[in-house]
């Protein structure tokens, strides 16, 4: 039987900021499992409400939902590993941003007229690597389709031609 303190959905969602069918999703896979009351409502106690705060840390963390409950399910060795890459993908957006607000530092002191023609500008390109400026690894790319403007580059090329 739920006490006092112990919620329906509506009141869970609430408390943690998320609409209901976002607990409903996360039960459907297999990540809460709310107690049912008599009539078959859902029951959020305290200790239901920790284990989605933790999902949404996680969540914030960029790991996806199949990964959140890989986590619970895997063995120690699993864990380490999915832990490892996650925090290994961290390091590098983390190496990017810091690149990036260098560069936009020094694009606020760049006396360039042109930015392609500044070293420093350039070094931080050859810096990102595989990636342009703005990208994070493993993030999808929007490609230009029916109803989706083309990249400026891209624009600026066909302006051109």
């Amino acid at each position: 039987m739920a006490t006092a303190q112990d919620m329906r959905i509506g009141d869970a969602a609430a408390a943690l900021g998320v609409e209901t069918h976002v607990l409903r999703h996360w039960e459907s896979m297999g990540l809460l499992a709310p107690p049912r009351s008599p009539s078959g409502h859902r029951s959020y106690n305290e200790h239901i409400l920790d284990y989605a705060r933790v999902i949404q840390i996680l969540q914030r963390t960029g790991l996806s939902l199949d990964q959140i409950r890989q986590l619970g399910l895997g063995v120690h060795p699993e864990r380490l590993a999915l832990l490892a890459e996650r925090r290994a993908d961290v390091q590098a957006r983390i190496i990017l941003l810091q690149a990036t607000d260098r560069f936009l530092e020094h694009l606020g002191e760049c006396s360039h007229p042109i930015i392609a023609e500044c070293p420093e500008c350039l070094g931080f390109v050859q810096l990102s690597g595989d990636h342009r400026p703005g990208e994070f690894p493993g993030r999808r790319q929007l490609t230009p389709g029916p109803g989706r403007p083309s990249p400026p580059r891209a624009r600026r090329a066909r302006a051109r031609g």
